[in-house]
């Protein structure tokens, strides 16, 4: 018992706090830039541009059958032999932007595909253009459809922040190593505690996707 009291010191919950603080930061700026690449490529992909849509089809593909854990070595690792070397928390938040960009582009792709293809041709058939009738009537439609999904994803990316440790990003399971480091006795303390704090984050969010779900059902 004295092992989870000393574990949960004000100094170790304050320093792994600081790392969900760097877990968070990295998941939301990754978030948003994914879903704007995101977006566009998965528009790309289903509007069948002319040899355009096909790379990017292949470059998604290729991509989203990586492991994550090998995109985040490559961004680290690899990308000073063409002479950027990123600090580590820029590479992860790269790394992870890539591999969510594609996998949100899949989920966008999807979405349109769900939308009557009717919408797209009342659309034209009123004089807009192909790109006013997707910005204005499906992709309002498809973003509706895709909510479930696309918080799952985000929520599938603020748990992989924690492989961002191999790296050494300060992150939350990063300082987790650290202060069970000081001791092996607070391992279980320690993991018990990051479970909670990934649980809070998560969970917050799909009780959120709910909510918006729902208001917009």
């Amino acid at each position: 018992m004295q092992n989870w009291i000393n574990a949960y010191s004000w100094i170790n919950i304050r320093f792994l706090l600081q790392g969900l603080e760097v877990t968070i930061l990295i998941s939301v700026i990754s978030v948003l830039l994914s879903f704007v690449i995101g977006s566009i490529l998965g528009i790309i992909r289903y509007s069948k541009i002319r040899y355009i849509s096909n790379i990017v089809g292949v470059v998604i593909d290729v991509i989203r059958n990586l492991p994550l854990l090998l995109i985040i070595f490559f961004v680290y690792f690899g990308l000073p032999a063409f002479g950027f070397k990123p600090d580590t928390i820029p590479a992860a938040i790269l790394a992870m932007t890539a591999f969510e960009s594609m996998m949100i582009a899949e989920i966008i792709r999807s979405g349109i595909m769900a939308v009557d293809v009717g919408q797209m041709e009342a659309s034209r058939s009123v004089g807009m253009t192909y790109i006013q009738a997707m910005w204005h009537i499906v992709l309002p439609q498809a973003y509706k459809k895709m909510i479930p999904a696309l918080v799952s994803q985000f929520i599938s990316l603020i748990k992989d922040t924690s492989l961002a440790t191999i790296i050494v990003v300060p992150e939350l399971t990063q300082h987790g190593q650290v202060v069970y480091g000081q001791n092996p006795n607070y391992i279980i303390p320690v993991f018990v505690m990051m479970a909670l704090m990934y649980f809070v984050v998560c969970y917050a969010l799909s009780l959120l996707s709910k909510y918006i779900d729902h208001k917009l059902a």
